[in-house]
């Protein structure tokens, strides 16, 4: 790498930067990288020909930073599903040891800085993908929590180690595939911290944003406490996908039959998530009317209360309004001297009639609300109905996809040991046939041997025969 600063000039700092941003994409641009099944192939750009390359016709084939986007694309592809078949293996919660859940982190974070602009402040240059991290919190507000665990987190000093915690706790949330495709479907506000042939600017973007959905199986404990994430080496081990040459022939009807059972289970775990997230979600609004329900009941229990004291009260005008009247009759055919005592029982007959009606008026109205609050309440029963049976419908449903989640479980432990008597018995084979080329090879020389033998006796009968003459 020392050819890339000029010889015989003393290194200044910009030099420097050329040198680290070259070796961090050397191998991005000498190589480009291609999938065969599960196997990474790596061949030098110089060693193929580009022209046939069936990549977009709009792209240069020789542009290195599409080769850079698209190794990249690849890389992640084979960083994820090795991942998920070796932790669907393992069988347990991953924690941070685990070398390909390692290893996907370094991918992801060579996707994340690929194109970034560098900004200047007043330290210097700095490029950190953080930046584009944090627009997550202003797009999904329930990523604020996330944000603000990783600020929180102690012994965290740079951008590029709060990033690097960022990823790990959005994977353990299981929100890194969602969270991702809201800040690439927003490139105007990307466009401010990458440059427009960036690998999150362009199609790949998405493609890698897509195959984290499969991540949502994986259970990970990541302890970040102390981990030093500022001065980590993000280096790719190429080793763990190189491919080997005769391996990928063999093995290929399994994988391919692995693959597609992983992916009809990865399609079942997300429908699974999401049919729980609607069991709660319809849990919390049959909550919510049962709580209206017993409001509604009581208040409908206050109205009858009233109603039957304005009932007793209406009774009560009337007797007092009967007995008004035959007071009244009884004081006119006494005395007709009693004017001014009739005039006092009008008056205040008057005032009890008055009374009456604004009562019969109330109890109307009364009566009124009482038949809307039945007829609410009888609407609010027939709902809650409806929402139970809907719930016990999701809820078989769900008993349902986890019954086929277990079947699918079982055929891919069925296929993979199946796959380990299938490379057992040509292993068998294959020391079988090197025994019998090596019989054959024995059969050879004994053959020779009994070939030069026979003309050794031809030839001493040749000469008996010519002493015997």
């Amino acid at each position: 790498m020392s050819d890339l600063t000029p010889q015989g000039e003393t290194p200044t700092p910009t030099t420097d930067k050329i040198t680290q941003a070259a070796r961090e994409t050397i191998y991005l641009c000498n190589f480009r990288v291609s999938v065969d099944g599960e196997w990474l192939c790596l061949r030098e750009l110089n060693d193929i020909s580009l022209t046939p390359d069936p990549e977009p016709a709009h792209e240069d084939p020789k542009d290195p930073i599409a080769i850079e986007r698209l190794n990249l694309m690849n890389m992640a592809k084979l960083s994820i599903k090795g991942l998920i078949e070796s932790a669907l293996n393992l069988g347990r919660t991953l924690d941070s040891d685990y070398a390909p859940l390692q290893q996907f982190f370094v991918v992801m974070e060579h996707c994340l800085k690929h194109g970034l602009k560098t900004k200047k402040t007043f330290l210097g240059q700095n490029k950190s993908f953080w930046g584009a991290l944090e627009l997550v919190e202003k797009l999904t507000p329930e990523a604020g929590e996330i944000t603000a665990s990783v600020k929180d987190l102690p012994g965290l000093k740079t951008p590029l180690g709060r990033g690097r915690a960022w990823l790990r706790l959005a994977l353990m949330q299981k929100k890194l595939s969602d969270y991702m495709k809201t800040i690439i479907n927003r490139k105007d506000l990307l466009s401010e911290f990458y440059e427009p042939n960036a690998l999150m600017m362009e199609e790949e973007g998405a493609v890698i944003a897509g195959l984290l959905v499969g991540l949502n199986v994986i259970d990970a404990n990541l302890c970040m406490k102390g981990e030093d994430l500022d001065s980590q080496v993000g280096v790719i081990d190429f080793s763990m996908y190189l491919k080997d040459g005769g391996h990928s022939s063999k093995s290929a009807e399994g994988d391919g039959q692995i693959t597609a059972i992983l992916d009809q289970k990865n399609y079942v775990e997300e429908l699974n998530r999401h049919l729980s997230a609607s069991v709660n979600n319809l849990q919390a609004k049959v909550d919510a009317l049962e709580k209206s329900n017993t409001k509604l009941t009581e208040e409908l229990a206050v109205a009858n209360n009233r109603i039957i004291t304005l009932q007793e009260d209406v009774e009560r005008v009337k007797e007092e309004s009967s007995y008004q009247l035959e007071s009244r009759k009884a004081v006119r055919s006494d005395s007709a001297s009693d004017g001014q005592a009739l005039g006092e029982t009008r008056k205040q007959l008057k005032e009890e009639t008055l009374l009456r009606l604004d009562v019969e008026k109330e109890l109307e109205v009364q009566i009124g609300m009482k038949q809307e609050m039945e007829m609410s309440m009888k609407m609010l029963e027939k709902d809650i109905c409806e929402k139970q049976d809907a719930l016990v419908e999701l809820r078989q449903q769900l008993e349902d996809l986890r019954a086929i989640n277990q079947q699918l479980l079982h055929k891919s432990q069925t296929s993979d040991a199946s796959s380990k008597q299938k490379n057992e018995a040509i292993s068998r084979l294959e020391e079988k046939i090197n025994q019998m080329s090596g019989t054959v090879k024995q059969m050879e020389a004994s053959e020779k041997h009994l070939v030069k033998q026979a003309r050794n006796l031809n030839s001493a009968a040749g000469k008996l025969l010519q002493f015997q003459q």
